[in-house]
């Protein structure tokens, strides 16, 4: 199945991992309203604003009738489409967001599959949707779903053997939320033990699975990865992500029937959407409601795959409006009520107007008219004190998020914002958009110059997203790399993920990810074999070393230089140097480095990556310029130069050990360090092993002028390594007071668990020696 649909419509679609979903072409009426048609357009494609009232009620086809739409809106929609392009929320970007957050989603899953764990990952939310700029700043929001539990919503779906939990919902029970009862794995029987630090009993004498101390443990799990952060059933400790432990509902459920069944027959949500429905599975995550008095042991239950179904047949024009709404949200409605309007109030308005509204009006000239019907459906759900749920019956959204008193001052903002015609989207800072509408920057857009503008724009933003993905796929790369068995099983474990990558490559949707892991861990597995012979001082590699070609093009230089150290390890340097001259010729001044378990600030910054095209931006040339860190595990040693052994074992102390953080596990056993610290100091050691004095020098400038200019600093990660490498060159060259001292500006950098505290009793021995 393909990971993208582009519909005749406009419509854009993106495919998750579970379920397969549908494929639907559509049809769209092109009749253009006219400024005088249009009073008859709204009329009779927007007469039934409230679903709680019959499309007959005069009361609303008197309102919409009386709605007047300004001349200008037509010509000011298409400014704001334009807009919208131009900072980043055109179709091709929508399109890139949802195909990368989709391919890591798999990468997730499939990282979770080599670590032993049978779980589903899937991004939800802004991100994986394409509904968002750089200015809106989106979270990103993961859920993984724990598949070794099975949910019951019948005693008849107990399974022998596995961890049973019965769904249990009663008239004391909140709308949306659910019990969870413990179900003994032996016998179809209800759990009488609190055998489990996480199970808590009901006063009826039930044992529950407590939601609370689920998200407990999960805390304590990651507590030494960061700083925590908490936020409803998230439990994070990555900065700007939303991370929910959730279980996997696949039964039906009456919730999900009763909705499916009361959308039959209208033009959206399209049949075919809710024939998806039905089958999609749904997901319990940890959060009580806050007036229940099980609140700590309550489940919500969360349909998140119907949603990005409806989110993803969404039109090109439906998309931008919800975009305009959250900007609406985030910059105008924040300053009367704060952070209580979210995006899911936000989204749940969006789906009530799309369903009521004919799809003949959802056209890019009545972008403004749909927007302030948006804003209606919003002005009537305050005036009511309840915003429904799209989905879930009998529950009101503005419960626990909006009080009265804001309700009211969010209803008089609502109605200004109304009555003056949106007049405040003009003050909307973010992307700068209000500069934008006014015609400040955007003057002859639809010319060449403005066109190449937003070419650029979603570049940058291309490469933003290709950076994020290949930096989320080496942490877990780093991950599956992390095996501390003894070298006589290290082998058979790397085959046993190659072996599961194989089989996950079977499936259509994760083959392309899958793929990729096959490539690293087959490049991983040449690395130790050749590290083998060498040790074993077994020449014959030659089939290993040309087995490497099949996984030097993971990136720019990497694998390269992995090989090229190979060769020179090995004493074979003039094939050494004509590995690195190709290198150094791939690696031109725009490359971005790319590290899977270091941050920098710069990684986030829109400018870097528009820098990265700028030289390439008027000629419409693109080309993802990128080199991973170069990675070398204790299994690799004898292809790795002998300095990085000491990399490898960093630590002088037990007490060392004990302050590493779980990120910093995952690479301080051991060498990695950027890619061009790394191919200038190969240089250096290759030209002179083959005696080119004047061009080991030149290498050995060019490293110490690169390590020690501050504009590099975007590419430098590792650095104390880099400053390991480059006092290893001088201490080579027998200058041992220049040795210490960048050994002692690396430990200035990391004082504990750094390979300089080796390295400075060395030289200080050699410099007692002299004396």
């Amino acid at each position: 199945m393909e990971e993208e649909h582009d519909t005749n419509d406009g419509t854009v679609e993106c495919l998750p991992v579970i379920p397969v979903l549908y494929r639907d072409a559509g049809t769209r009426n092109k009749v253009q309203f006219s400024s005088s048609k249009i009073k008859y357009g709204v009329r009779r494609a927007y007469t039934n604003l409230d679903p709680s009232r019959q499309s007959n009620n005069r009361r609303d086809r008197h309102l919409v009738t009386c709605f007047q739409i300004p001349e200008q809106f037509p010509a000011l929609s298409i400014r704001l489409s334009d807009v919208l392009d131009d900072i980043g929320a055109g179709k091709s970007t929508v399109m890139e967001r949802r195909v990368t957050y989709l391919r890591r989603e798999r990468m997730c899953t499939i990282t979770g599959h080599l670590l032993g764990c049978r779980t589903a990952c899937f991004h939800f939310g802004s991100q994986s949707e394409g509904t968002t700029t750089p200015g809106l700043n989106s979270d990103i929001d993961l859920l993984q779903s724990y598949c070794h539990t099975n949910i019951m919503t019948d005693w008849r779906d107990w399974e022998a053997g596995t961890w049973n939990l019965l769904m249990l919902h009663d008239y004391n029970t909140p709308p949306q939320h659910y019990l969870l009862q413990v179900i003994r794995r032996d016998t179809p029987e209800p759990e009488t033990r609190l055998c489990d630090d996480r199970y808590v009993r009901k006063d009826s004498g039930q044992v529950l699975f407590s939601s609370e101390q689920w998200k407990k443990e999960t805390e304590q799990k990651i507590k030494d990865g960061g700083e925590i952060t908490k936020q409803g059933p998230s439990v994070s400790n990555i900065p700007n992500w939303d991370i929910v432990n959730a279980f996997l509902v696949c039964q039906p459920l009456p919730e999900i029937q009763h909705w499916i069944e009361r959308c039959r027959g209208r033009h959206w949500p399209p049949a075919q959407l809710l024939e998806a429905a039905r089958v999609a599975p749904s997901f319990l995550v940890p959060a009580g409601h806050h007036d229940s008095d099980y609140k700590r042991e309550e489940w919500r239950l969360s349909p998140n795959l119907i949603e990005r179904m409806l989110m993803f047949s969404f039109n090109m024009i439906q998309i931008k409006c919800y975009i305009v709404l959250k900007l609406i949200k985030q910059s105008l409605l924040k300053k009367m009520v704060g952070d209580f309007i979210t995006s899911f109030h936000c989204k749940t308005v969006m789906f009530y107007t799309i369903e009521r509204t004919h799809p003949s009006l959802w056209m890019e000239d009545n972008l403004m008219f749909l927007i302030l019907l948006c804003l209606q459906v919003l002005r009537k759900w305050l005036r009511l004190g309840s915003l429904p749920h799209y989905i879930i019956e009998e529950v009101n959204l503005f419960d626990g998020k909006l009080s009265v008193v804001q309700q009211r001052r969010l209803l008089q903002y609502v109605n200004f914002l109304i009555k003056n015609n949106l007049q405040d989207l003009f003050h909307i800072n973010i992307d700068k958009l209000g500069y934008r509408l006014q015609g400040c920057g955007i003057r002859h857009i639809r010319q060449a110059g403005g066109v190449l503008r937003r070419i650029c724009v979603n570049e940058s933003i291309s490469l933003m997203l290709t950076f994020e993905r290949l930096k989320f796929l080496i942490y877990s790369r780093n991950i599956t790399y992390n095996v501390q068995n003894q070298n006589a099983f290290t082998e058979q474990n790397i085959n046993s993920k190659l072996r599961t990558c194989f089989e996950h490559s079977r499936n259509p949707q994760l083959k392309k990810v899958a793929l990729e892991f096959i490539n690293h861990l087959y490049a991983l597995r040449n690395s130790m074999q050749s590290s083998k012979c060498l040790r074993l001082r077994n020449h014959v590699f030659s089939v290993i070393i040309r087995r490497f070609k099949y996984s030097l093009n993971t990136d720019v230089a990497s694998n390269r230089l992995k090989l090229a150290s190979l060769l020179y390890c090995c004493g074979h340097l003039q094939a050494a140097v004509r590995v690195l001259e190709d290198v150094e010729r791939s690696y031109h001044s725009k490359v971005k480095t790319v590290c899977g378990c270091m941050r920098i600030e710069e990684d986030t910054d829109p400018h870097v990556f528009a820098n990265m095209i700028s030289d390439n931006c008027d000629n419409g040339i693109f080309e993802p310029p990128f080199a991973f860190c170069v990675k070398f595990i204790r299994e690799e040693a004898y292809c790795a130069p002998y300095i990085l052994w000491f990399e490898m074992n960093r630590n002088m102390t037990e007490e060392e050990v004990a302050q590493r953080v779980s990120l910093d596990k995952q690479w301080m056993d051991c060498a990695e360090v950027a890619a061009l610290s790394f191919l200038h100091y190969l240089q250096y050691l290759t030209y002179g092993g083959l005696g080119e004095r004047d061009k080991q020098l030149h290498a050995f400038g060019i490293l110490e002028s690169y390590i020690c200019d501050r504009r590099n600093n975007i590419n430098l990660y590792h650095v104390e390594t880099a400053l390991n490498l480059l006092g290893h060159c001088y201490e080579m060259e027998g200058y041992y007071e220049g040795a210490l001292h960048y050994y002692e500006e690396s430990l200035r950098r990391r004082d504990t668990n750094n390979a300089a505290n080796w390295h400075v009793q060395r030289v200080q021995r050699l410099i007692s020696n002299l004396e």
